[in-house]
Protein backbone atom coordinates (compact mmCIF):
# COMPACT_ATOMS: atom_id res chain seq x y z
CA UNK A 1 0.00 0.00 0.00
CA UNK A 2 1.27 3.46 -0.86
CA UNK A 3 2.07 6.12 1.75
CA UNK A 4 -0.85 8.17 0.46
CA UNK A 5 -3.26 5.28 0.94
CA UNK A 6 -1.98 4.73 4.48
CA UNK A 7 -2.46 8.42 5.22
CA UNK A 8 -6.04 8.17 3.99
CA UNK A 9 -6.68 5.29 6.38
CA UNK A 10 -5.34 7.27 9.32
CA UNK A 11 -7.95 9.94 8.60
CA UNK A 12 -10.80 7.45 9.04
CA UNK A 13 -12.08 7.66 12.60
CA UNK A 14 -14.92 5.14 12.78
CA UNK A 15 -16.16 1.85 11.37
CA UNK A 16 -18.92 3.76 9.57
CA UNK A 17 -16.33 5.79 7.69
CA UNK A 18 -14.56 2.59 6.69
CA UNK A 19 -17.86 1.18 5.44
CA UNK A 20 -18.38 4.23 3.22
CA UNK A 21 -14.95 3.77 1.66
CA UNK A 22 -15.48 0.03 1.28
CA UNK A 23 -18.82 0.55 -0.45
CA UNK A 24 -17.16 2.83 -2.98
CA UNK A 25 -14.55 0.17 -3.80
CA UNK A 26 -16.64 -3.00 -3.80
CA UNK A 27 -18.87 -4.17 -6.60
CA UNK A 28 -22.58 -3.75 -5.98
CA UNK A 29 -22.90 -7.53 -5.68
CA UNK A 30 -20.07 -7.85 -3.15
CA UNK A 31 -21.32 -4.99 -0.98
CA UNK A 32 -24.85 -6.40 -0.97
CA UNK A 33 -23.53 -9.80 0.08
CA UNK A 34 -21.39 -8.43 2.90
CA UNK A 35 -23.80 -5.76 4.18
CA UNK A 36 -27.15 -7.44 3.76
CA UNK A 37 -29.35 -9.32 6.18
CA UNK A 38 -32.42 -11.48 5.77
CA UNK A 39 -36.00 -10.46 5.15
CA UNK A 40 -36.73 -6.82 6.00
CA UNK A 41 -33.40 -6.65 7.86
CA UNK A 42 -35.08 -5.81 11.17
CA UNK A 43 -32.75 -7.99 13.22
CA UNK A 44 -29.78 -6.59 11.34
CA UNK A 45 -30.63 -3.04 12.40
CA UNK A 46 -31.70 -3.99 15.93
CA UNK A 47 -28.37 -5.69 16.57
CA UNK A 48 -26.73 -2.28 16.47
CA UNK A 49 -29.42 -0.12 18.07
CA UNK A 50 -29.69 -2.44 21.07
CA UNK A 51 -26.07 -1.76 22.04
CA UNK A 52 -26.52 1.96 21.52
CA UNK A 53 -29.55 2.00 23.84
CA UNK A 54 -27.49 0.84 26.84
CA UNK A 55 -26.38 3.75 29.03
CA UNK A 56 -23.17 3.42 31.05
CA UNK A 57 -23.47 4.55 34.68
CA UNK A 58 -19.78 5.34 34.98
CA UNK A 59 -17.79 5.42 38.20
CA UNK A 60 -15.75 8.47 39.23
CA UNK A 61 -12.70 9.07 41.38
CA UNK A 62 -11.09 5.78 40.37
CA UNK A 63 -7.37 5.73 39.62
CA UNK A 64 -7.20 4.68 35.97
CA UNK A 65 -3.69 5.95 35.29
CA UNK A 66 -2.60 2.37 34.74
CA UNK A 67 -4.98 0.21 32.69
CA UNK A 68 -4.99 -3.19 31.04
CA UNK A 69 -7.39 -4.33 28.32
CA UNK A 70 -5.91 -7.83 28.31
CA UNK A 71 -7.81 -11.05 28.90
CA UNK A 72 -7.61 -14.75 28.06
CA UNK A 73 -9.92 -16.96 26.04
CA UNK A 74 -9.57 -20.72 26.49
CA UNK A 75 -6.01 -20.10 27.75
CA UNK A 76 -5.13 -17.93 24.75
CA UNK A 77 -3.99 -14.41 25.70
CA UNK A 78 -5.72 -11.52 23.93
CA UNK A 79 -4.60 -7.89 24.11
CA UNK A 80 -8.28 -6.91 23.90
CA UNK A 81 -11.31 -9.22 24.38
CA UNK A 82 -11.89 -9.18 20.63
CA UNK A 83 -11.86 -11.66 17.74
CA UNK A 84 -12.46 -11.41 14.02
CA UNK A 85 -15.81 -13.17 13.48
CA UNK A 86 -16.18 -15.78 10.74
CA UNK A 87 -17.10 -14.11 7.46
CA UNK A 88 -16.92 -15.65 4.02
CA UNK A 89 -15.07 -14.73 0.84
CA UNK A 90 -12.46 -12.23 2.05
CA UNK A 91 -10.78 -12.21 -1.36
CA UNK A 92 -13.97 -10.67 -2.71
CA UNK A 93 -13.02 -7.64 -0.56
CA UNK A 94 -9.26 -7.63 -1.24
CA UNK A 95 -6.86 -9.90 -3.18
CA UNK A 96 -4.90 -10.76 -0.01
CA UNK A 97 -8.09 -12.05 1.59
CA UNK A 98 -7.94 -13.98 4.85
CA UNK A 99 -4.13 -13.81 4.98
CA UNK A 100 -4.35 -10.03 5.37
CA UNK A 101 -6.98 -10.45 8.07
CA UNK A 102 -5.09 -13.01 10.14
CA UNK A 103 -1.87 -11.02 9.95
CA UNK A 104 -3.64 -7.88 11.14
CA UNK A 105 -5.24 -9.80 13.99
CA UNK A 106 -1.92 -11.30 15.02
CA UNK A 107 -0.14 -7.95 14.95
CA UNK A 108 -2.90 -6.55 17.17
CA UNK A 109 -2.58 -9.41 19.65
CA UNK A 110 -6.02 -10.76 18.79
CA UNK A 111 -7.55 -13.96 17.44
CA UNK A 112 -9.48 -14.87 14.31
CA UNK A 113 -12.36 -17.20 13.54
CA UNK A 114 -11.97 -18.49 9.99
CA UNK A 115 -15.11 -19.18 7.99
CA UNK A 116 -15.36 -22.59 6.36
CA UNK A 117 -16.48 -20.55 3.32
CA UNK A 118 -13.14 -18.74 3.24
CA UNK A 119 -11.22 -18.12 0.04
CA UNK A 120 -7.97 -19.24 1.72
CA UNK A 121 -7.26 -22.67 3.18
CA UNK A 122 -7.12 -23.33 6.90
CA UNK A 123 -3.55 -24.53 6.41
CA UNK A 124 -2.38 -21.26 4.83
CA UNK A 125 -4.23 -19.09 7.34
CA UNK A 126 -2.83 -20.93 10.36
CA UNK A 127 0.67 -20.79 8.85
CA UNK A 128 0.41 -16.99 8.64
CA UNK A 129 -1.13 -16.62 12.11
CA UNK A 130 0.61 -15.39 15.25
CA UNK A 131 -2.56 -15.54 17.35
CA UNK A 132 -5.23 -18.22 17.87
CA UNK A 133 -7.31 -19.28 14.86
CA UNK A 134 -10.63 -21.03 15.38
CA UNK A 135 -12.46 -22.64 12.46
CA UNK A 136 -16.19 -22.07 11.94
CA UNK A 137 -17.86 -25.18 10.60
CA UNK A 138 -21.27 -26.57 9.71
CA UNK A 139 -22.43 -30.15 10.13
CA UNK A 140 -24.17 -30.95 6.88
CA UNK A 141 -25.22 -34.02 5.01
CA UNK A 142 -21.72 -35.49 4.54
CA UNK A 143 -20.21 -36.61 7.85
CA UNK A 144 -17.12 -37.90 6.09
CA UNK A 145 -16.40 -34.41 4.81
CA UNK A 146 -16.81 -32.95 8.31
CA UNK A 147 -14.32 -35.51 9.69
CA UNK A 148 -11.83 -34.55 6.97
CA UNK A 149 -12.18 -30.85 7.70
CA UNK A 150 -11.78 -31.40 11.46
CA UNK A 151 -8.63 -33.46 10.84
CA UNK A 152 -7.22 -30.74 8.57
CA UNK A 153 -7.86 -28.10 11.22
CA UNK A 154 -6.23 -30.20 13.93
CA UNK A 155 -3.15 -30.80 11.78
CA UNK A 156 -2.90 -27.07 11.00
CA UNK A 157 -2.79 -26.29 14.76
CA UNK A 158 -6.19 -24.67 14.85
CA UNK A 159 -7.23 -23.52 18.34
CA UNK A 160 -10.74 -24.96 18.17
CA UNK A 161 -14.06 -24.81 16.37
CA UNK A 162 -17.18 -22.68 16.30
CA UNK A 163 -20.07 -24.86 15.19
CA UNK A 164 -22.83 -22.83 13.56
CA UNK A 165 -26.17 -24.05 14.92
CA UNK A 166 -28.60 -21.40 13.63
CA UNK A 167 -28.67 -22.48 9.99
CA UNK A 168 -30.81 -25.59 9.43
CA UNK A 169 -31.82 -23.79 6.22
CA UNK A 170 -30.50 -20.57 4.70
CA UNK A 171 -32.17 -17.27 5.52
CA UNK A 172 -34.01 -15.28 2.84
CA UNK A 173 -31.30 -12.79 1.89
CA UNK A 174 -33.03 -10.51 -0.55
CA UNK A 175 -30.08 -8.21 -1.28
CA UNK A 176 -28.11 -11.22 -2.53
CA UNK A 177 -30.97 -12.22 -4.76
CA UNK A 178 -31.51 -8.74 -6.18
CA UNK A 179 -27.85 -8.38 -7.17
CA UNK A 180 -27.55 -11.90 -8.58
CA UNK A 181 -24.87 -13.05 -6.16
CA UNK A 182 -22.35 -15.61 -7.32
CA UNK A 183 -18.84 -16.54 -6.27
CA UNK A 184 -16.70 -14.41 -8.62
CA UNK A 185 -14.64 -16.11 -11.30
CA UNK A 186 -11.15 -16.91 -10.09
CA UNK A 187 -12.15 -17.44 -6.45
CA UNK A 188 -12.51 -20.81 -4.75
CA UNK A 189 -13.58 -22.19 -1.38
CA UNK A 190 -10.60 -24.44 -0.55
CA UNK A 191 -11.86 -25.58 2.84
CA UNK A 192 -14.83 -27.23 1.11
CA UNK A 193 -12.88 -28.97 -1.63
CA UNK A 194 -11.28 -31.88 0.21
CA UNK A 195 -11.90 -35.38 -1.04
CA UNK A 196 -12.04 -34.20 -4.64
CA UNK A 197 -15.41 -32.51 -4.14
CA UNK A 198 -16.25 -30.00 -6.85
CA UNK A 199 -17.99 -26.85 -5.64
CA UNK A 200 -20.56 -25.41 -8.09
CA UNK A 201 -19.96 -21.72 -8.61
CA UNK A 202 -22.68 -20.48 -10.92
CA UNK A 203 -25.58 -19.82 -8.59
CA UNK A 204 -26.53 -16.37 -9.78
CA UNK A 205 -29.72 -14.85 -8.46
CA UNK A 206 -30.39 -17.01 -5.40
CA UNK A 207 -27.46 -16.43 -3.07
CA UNK A 208 -24.66 -18.63 -1.83
CA UNK A 209 -26.99 -21.16 -0.24
CA UNK A 210 -28.14 -22.61 -3.54
CA UNK A 211 -24.75 -24.11 -4.30
CA UNK A 212 -23.83 -24.92 -0.73
CA UNK A 213 -26.99 -26.52 0.57
CA UNK A 214 -25.04 -29.72 1.27
CA UNK A 215 -22.99 -27.93 3.95
CA UNK A 216 -26.03 -27.58 6.26
CA UNK A 217 -28.85 -29.91 7.26
CA UNK A 218 -32.39 -29.38 8.58
CA UNK A 219 -31.91 -32.53 10.68
CA UNK A 220 -29.16 -30.91 12.81
CA UNK A 221 -29.69 -31.77 16.49
CA UNK A 222 -27.89 -31.87 19.84
CA UNK A 223 -26.67 -35.37 18.97
CA UNK A 224 -24.62 -33.80 16.20
CA UNK A 225 -22.95 -31.44 18.67
CA UNK A 226 -22.21 -34.41 20.93
CA UNK A 227 -20.73 -36.26 17.95
CA UNK A 228 -18.45 -33.35 17.03
CA UNK A 229 -17.26 -32.92 20.62
CA UNK A 230 -16.42 -36.65 20.71
CA UNK A 231 -14.68 -36.45 17.31
CA UNK A 232 -12.06 -33.88 18.35
CA UNK A 233 -10.04 -33.04 21.44
CA UNK A 234 -10.09 -29.37 20.46
CA UNK A 235 -12.69 -27.12 22.12
CA UNK A 236 -16.01 -26.79 20.31
CA UNK A 237 -17.98 -23.57 20.82
CA UNK A 238 -21.67 -23.48 19.94
CA UNK A 239 -22.32 -20.47 17.67
CA UNK A 240 -25.77 -19.04 17.06
CA UNK A 241 -27.37 -19.44 20.49
CA UNK A 242 -30.42 -17.27 21.22
CA UNK A 243 -31.90 -18.86 24.36
CA UNK A 244 -30.64 -19.55 27.88
CA UNK A 245 -32.09 -23.08 27.88
CA UNK A 246 -30.28 -23.88 24.63
CA UNK A 247 -27.02 -22.62 26.13
CA UNK A 248 -27.46 -24.98 29.08
CA UNK A 249 -28.22 -27.88 26.74
CA UNK A 250 -25.12 -27.08 24.66
CA UNK A 251 -22.93 -27.37 27.76
CA UNK A 252 -24.45 -30.75 28.61
CA UNK A 253 -23.70 -31.87 25.04
CA UNK A 254 -20.02 -31.01 25.48
CA UNK A 255 -19.65 -27.45 24.21
CA UNK A 256 -16.74 -25.59 25.79
CA UNK A 257 -18.02 -22.16 24.90
CA UNK A 258 -21.15 -20.33 23.76
CA UNK A 259 -21.33 -17.74 20.98
CA UNK A 260 -24.41 -15.55 21.26
CA UNK A 261 -25.12 -14.73 17.63
CA UNK A 262 -27.95 -14.40 15.13
CA UNK A 263 -25.65 -14.80 12.12
CA UNK A 264 -25.32 -11.04 11.74
CA UNK A 265 -29.05 -10.73 11.08
CA UNK A 266 -28.73 -13.04 8.07
CA UNK A 267 -30.91 -15.96 9.22
CA UNK A 268 -34.21 -15.48 11.10
CA UNK A 269 -35.41 -11.91 10.62
CA UNK A 270 -37.32 -11.06 13.78
CA UNK A 271 -34.85 -12.74 16.10
CA UNK A 272 -33.87 -10.63 19.12
CA UNK A 273 -30.77 -8.48 19.09
CA UNK A 274 -27.76 -10.22 20.60
CA UNK A 275 -27.52 -7.53 23.30
CA UNK A 276 -30.98 -8.63 24.48
CA UNK A 277 -30.00 -12.30 24.52
CA UNK A 278 -26.57 -11.98 26.13
CA UNK A 279 -27.43 -11.38 29.81
CA UNK A 280 -29.83 -14.35 29.94
CA UNK A 281 -27.30 -16.69 28.33
CA UNK A 282 -24.49 -15.43 30.56
CA UNK A 283 -26.62 -16.08 33.63
CA UNK A 284 -27.39 -19.63 32.48
CA UNK A 285 -23.73 -20.36 31.72
CA UNK A 286 -22.66 -18.92 35.10
CA UNK A 287 -18.96 -18.57 34.21
CA UNK A 288 -18.55 -22.29 33.48
CA UNK A 289 -17.32 -21.63 29.93
CA UNK A 290 -16.54 -18.51 27.89
CA UNK A 291 -19.41 -16.57 26.37
CA UNK A 292 -18.69 -14.67 23.15
CA UNK A 293 -21.11 -12.32 21.43
CA UNK A 294 -21.29 -10.79 17.97
CA UNK A 295 -23.75 -8.69 16.00
CA UNK A 296 -23.86 -4.91 15.63
CA UNK A 297 -20.66 -4.11 17.53
CA UNK A 298 -19.17 -1.02 15.90
CA UNK A 299 -17.23 0.80 18.64
CA UNK A 300 -15.08 0.03 21.63
CA UNK A 301 -17.87 1.22 23.88
CA UNK A 302 -19.96 -1.68 22.53
CA UNK A 303 -17.22 -4.11 23.61
CA UNK A 304 -17.44 -2.55 27.08
CA UNK A 305 -21.23 -2.94 27.12
CA UNK A 306 -20.94 -6.58 26.09
CA UNK A 307 -18.51 -7.39 28.88
CA UNK A 308 -20.76 -5.61 31.39
CA UNK A 309 -23.60 -7.89 30.25
CA UNK A 310 -21.52 -11.00 30.91
CA UNK A 311 -19.49 -11.66 27.75
CA UNK A 312 -15.95 -12.97 27.95
CA UNK A 313 -15.12 -11.46 24.56
CA UNK A 314 -16.76 -10.16 21.40
CA UNK A 315 -16.22 -10.83 17.73
CA UNK A 316 -16.80 -8.47 14.83
CA UNK A 317 -17.46 -9.39 11.22
CA UNK A 318 -18.49 -6.57 8.91
CA UNK A 319 -16.01 -4.03 10.42
CA UNK A 320 -13.20 -6.40 9.43
CA UNK A 321 -14.54 -6.62 5.88
CA UNK A 322 -14.83 -2.84 5.60
CA UNK A 323 -11.22 -2.46 6.71
CA UNK A 324 -10.12 -5.14 4.29
CA UNK A 325 -11.92 -3.56 1.35
CA UNK A 326 -10.65 -0.09 2.24
CA UNK A 327 -7.01 -1.01 2.62
CA UNK A 328 -6.15 -4.68 2.92
CA UNK A 329 -4.08 -5.63 5.96
CA UNK A 330 -3.47 -1.98 6.84
CA UNK A 331 -7.20 -1.33 6.72
CA UNK A 332 -8.00 -4.20 9.07
CA UNK A 333 -5.19 -3.06 11.37
CA UNK A 334 -6.67 0.44 11.50
CA UNK A 335 -10.18 -0.85 12.28
CA UNK A 336 -8.85 -3.02 15.09
CA UNK A 337 -6.83 -0.09 16.40
CA UNK A 338 -9.94 2.12 16.49
CA UNK A 339 -11.93 -0.51 18.38
CA UNK A 340 -9.12 -1.23 20.85
CA UNK A 341 -8.39 2.44 21.51
CA UNK A 342 -12.03 3.27 22.05
CA UNK A 343 -12.41 0.30 24.41
CA UNK A 344 -9.42 1.47 26.46
CA UNK A 345 -10.77 5.03 26.56
CA UNK A 346 -14.20 3.79 27.63
CA UNK A 347 -12.63 1.80 30.46
CA UNK A 348 -10.87 4.92 31.68
CA UNK A 349 -13.96 7.12 31.47
CA UNK A 350 -16.11 4.49 33.21
CA UNK A 351 -13.66 4.00 36.08
CA UNK A 352 -12.41 0.52 35.13
CA UNK A 353 -8.64 -0.05 35.24
CA UNK A 354 -9.00 -3.75 34.29
CA UNK A 355 -11.38 -5.94 32.33
CA UNK A 356 -12.48 -7.62 35.57
CA UNK A 357 -13.74 -4.25 36.84
CA UNK A 358 -16.36 -4.12 34.05
CA UNK A 359 -19.43 -5.30 35.95
CA UNK A 360 -23.18 -5.39 35.41
CA UNK A 361 -23.89 -2.51 37.81
CA UNK A 362 -22.31 -0.16 35.26
CA UNK A 363 -25.42 -0.71 33.14
CA UNK A 364 -27.96 -1.25 35.92
CA UNK A 365 -26.78 0.55 39.09
CA UNK A 366 -28.25 -0.19 42.49
CA UNK A 367 -30.47 2.56 43.84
Amino acid sequence: MSADASADLSALLSVDEFEAVAKSRLTEMAYAYFAGGSGSELTLSRNRSAWEALSIWYRVMVDVSSRSTATTLLDHPLRVPLLAAPTALHKMAHPDGEIATVRACGNAGLGMVLSSLATTSIEDVCAAATGPVFLQIYIGQDRGFVRELVARAEKANCAGFQLTVDAPVWGMREREMRTGFRVPDGLSLPNLESGGRQIPRDHSGVGIGNALGWTISPSLSWKDLEWLCETTALPVLCKGVCRADDAATALRAGARGIVVSNHGGRQLDGAPATAEVLPRVAAAVAHRVPVIVDGGIRRGVDIFRALALGATAVQVGRPILWGLAAGGEAGVTRVLELLATDFDRTMALAGCPTVSAITRDLLEPSR
